[in-house]
């Protein structure tokens, strides 16, 4: 038997400005179900986490509410903690970037870095707020656009028209703190070299850390040329200053990949068991990984592994990354009330309800995953409660009225018990991979072959017959024994069914191989509900709740994240700025696959005046690309060109679909023409 492997996960910090809302938990119910795999496995598996607690941000709202930022960042951490804990999110440790060992850390990797030659100073100039005497970040100032004219847009881009750019072409700008109008004035700014990590990066990146989309995502940063990151801010800053260097403070997001470190050293002091070195220290036999959200690579697959690099420490052995989460198929809304807290959430339903759909949906890719709510609760009263506890709530009765509880030995059907030890190897590969959709699906594959199985022996009409009890002791023990194992390959998704139906079943904690064992002449405990039905109402509460959670922060509305933008959801937008969006008519003149990649075609378009060169991944639906050619579809026209690794997109066509072979280009009426304007 093989030895158990050593292993340290992380999920990327929550910032200690706001409340934890689903979108989040998607990321720490997902990690959280591959650690207690792994645990479950009889591995060395642990999982730290930490608030993100520096930046502008959390010092200018804690200056609103009147409290230290020390005591705004103790608020926040406590409510996350408390939101983490009742999704049964487990922590081996849950930190704080506001911490000695993340200060202590920082200004270790910062001075190897400096040492080695990796930091470069230079003078910047930036607009500088003259009544709260502070530079202003770019989201921090707002002005008058230099393209649109459109008013209120902030200092690096237009909400209106899409135009980006530097914050000195803002006309009229005013601080977005004090309405103050901001100068300009330089300072001396520290910059980390990431171009001396280039040729490192370019392998890295490419040798198995990183999901495909990520890494050809990443390949067009580092084909276009890494730049020199700016890790300093000017005080007054929340956050750590630099060695040698007063008024100059380390940006938030230097130290919050290190916070990663802090909160395992802080764990570590606590565990003796544990050595920092042997997880940290280069050549370390270890495995690291971190789960994160698409928003977040180029800190996490470019920055952070040049730092480590740098500093002479381990680099990842995988990054894994996961898209946003939507409701009912659109953004997060709070008008809607779909933009919902985790502790709403859990005001009105069960967590374990939310962390089975997430496992239902989840894959391996990088694909944004949407909560269907009509979907929810259809999915989870039928899997959970019409399949798994059905096989239990069924059996346990007859054993306890017919054979005082006691399980008879012998195995009814073989067949069955020997397909789930057959399934064990692909359910555990499944998890390993991340890919719970494929594990749920599989195990739920088994839950139909038991309940039909039952159903063809019927114990509730054998019940009744006369000499046919040993026959429904044999069939309810079988379907017990079902049940546990249907109960273990679900542990890491569902622990409190786990620790529930370990109860009834009078059993020690299951671990994974414990599948390969059956009970028999074993007494059971009586059986109680183990999971109740989802009612629709209760849907309907939460989403009422979330509506007023949006009433109650409209009236102490907090300051908003200027710098650290982690949350990818964003409002509604206003009719003014869809109506900017310039939808033409296009013909497919040539369409045709792009040597290298995986999902794109590239589609020469014709919009009347000119032809436009679009990539678009749509080609896991139209494996023929030629059967493209000539028909009509739409595009949209004025979305800025971008650089890919296989040259320019000059705008985006228009498609609709779950993805893969489900992908549908749409197409205007008969007798639309190129280059019409679609109104």
């Amino acid at each position: 038997m093989s030895e158990p492997r050593q292993i340290l996960v992380t999920s990327a910090l929550p910032y200690a400005n706001g409340s934890i809302h689903l979108g989040h938990m998607l990321e720490y119910i997902q990690t959280d179900m591959w650690v207690r795999f792994q645990k479950l496995r009889g591995n060395q598996c642990i999982y730290v986490c930490a608030d993100d607690a520096h930046g502008s941000a959390i010092m200018l709202r804690a200056e609103k509410e009147g409290i230290t930022p020390e005591q705004l960042i103790a608020n926040v951490q406590a409510e996350h903690s408390s939101d983490f804990a009742d999704f049964l999110v487990d922590f081996d440790n849950f930190h704080s970037t506001h911490s000695d060992e993340n200060r202590e850390l920082s200004e270790l990797i910062y001075t190897r870095l400096r040492d080695a030659g990796h930091i470069a100073t230079r003078s910047v100039t930036q607009y500088f707020d003259p009544e709260k005497g502070m530079f202003l970040a770019d989201r921090f100032i707002k002005g008058t656009c230099p393209k649109c004219a459109a008013e209120d847009q902030y200092g690096d881009n237009c909400e209106k028209c899409g135009a980006t750019y530097a914050p000195t072409e803002l006309k009229n700008p005013k601080s977005a703190i004090s309405g103050a109008t901001p100068v300009l004035r330089d300072s001396q700014h520290f910059f980390f070299k990431l171009p001396d990590f280039q040729a490192m990066l370019q392998q890295w990146t490419r040798s198995g850390t990183l999901q495909e989309a990520v890494a050809n995502k990443l390949a067009e940063w580092l084909d276009a040329g890494l730049q020199e990151w700016d890790i300093s801010r000017d005080a007054p800053y929340f956050g750590f200053e630099i060695p040698g260097e007063p008024g100059k403070y380390f940006y938030v997001w230097l130290d919050a990949p290190i916070g990663y470190m802090a909160s395992f050293k802080n764990l570590c002091a606590r565990r003796p068991e544990l050595d920092f070195d042997a997880f940290w220290n280069e050549g370390s036999k270890a495995e690291l990984y971190h789960f994160i959200g698409k928003d977040i690579v180029n800190f996490h697959a470019l920055f952070w592994p040049a730092m480590l690099e740098g500093a002479g420490l381990r680099k990842p052995t995988a990054v894994n990354v996961h898209g946003y989460l939507t409701v009912n198929g659109a953004k997060m809304s709070k008008s809607r009330g779909t933009f919902i807290k985790a502790r709403t959430y859990l005001d009105h339903l069960q967590p374990e309800y939310l962390r089975y759909y997430y496992a239902a949906k989840l894959g391996r890719g990088v694909d944004d995953l949407d909560l269907n709510l009509e979907d929810f609760v259809q999915k989870v009263n039928s899997d959970l409660v019409g399949k798994v506890v059905n096989i239990a709530s069924r059996c346990a009765g007859f054993i306890h009225k017919g054979n005082a509880g006691v399980m008879v030995a012998g195995d009814a059907a073989p067949e069955l018990t020997e397909a789930f030890l057959a399934a064990a190897p692909l359910i555990a590969e499944a998890y390993e991979s991340r890919d719970f959709g494929r594990a749920m699906r599989e195990i739920m594959a088994l839950a139909d072959r038991a309940n039909a199985w039952i159903a063809d022996k019927a114990p509730w009409s054998l019940a009744k017959q006369e000499g046919k009890q040993e026959e429904v002791q044999a069939i309810c023990a079988q379907g017990i024994n079902l049940f546990r194992q249907l109960v273990i390959f679900l542990k890491p998704v569902l622990p409190l069914l786990a620790a529930d139906a370990e109860a009834f079943l009078n059993v020690a904690p299951l671990t994974w191989n414990d599948h390969q064992s059956r009970l028999e002449n074993h007494q059971l405990n009586p059986f109680k509900a183990l999971m109740s039905r989802i009612e629709p109402a209760k849907i309907e509460a939460m989403i009422a709740a979330s509506k007023e959670d949006l009433l109650a922060a409209e009236t102490q509305a907090p300051v908003g994240n200027g710098e650290l933008a982690k949350d990818p959801l964003s409002a509604e937008i206003e009719f003014d700025t869809f109506a900017a969006v310039d939808l033409r008519v296009a013909l497919i003149v040539k369409a045709q696959a792009v040597p290298g990649a995986d999902k794109l075609l590239q589609l020469t378009l014709d919009i009347g005046d000119e032809q436009r060169n679009v990539f678009s991944g749509i080609k896991s639906a139209y494996p023929d690309p030629s059967q493209l050619e000539g028909r009509l579809t739409m595009m949209v026209a004025n979305l800025k060109p971008r650089k890919m690794r296989f040259g320019v997109s000059e705008g985006m066509v228009m498609a609709a679909g779950p993805g893969g072979e489900e992908i549908y280009l749409l197409s205007p009426d008969s007798g639309a023409k190129p280059g019409q304007r679609i109104k």
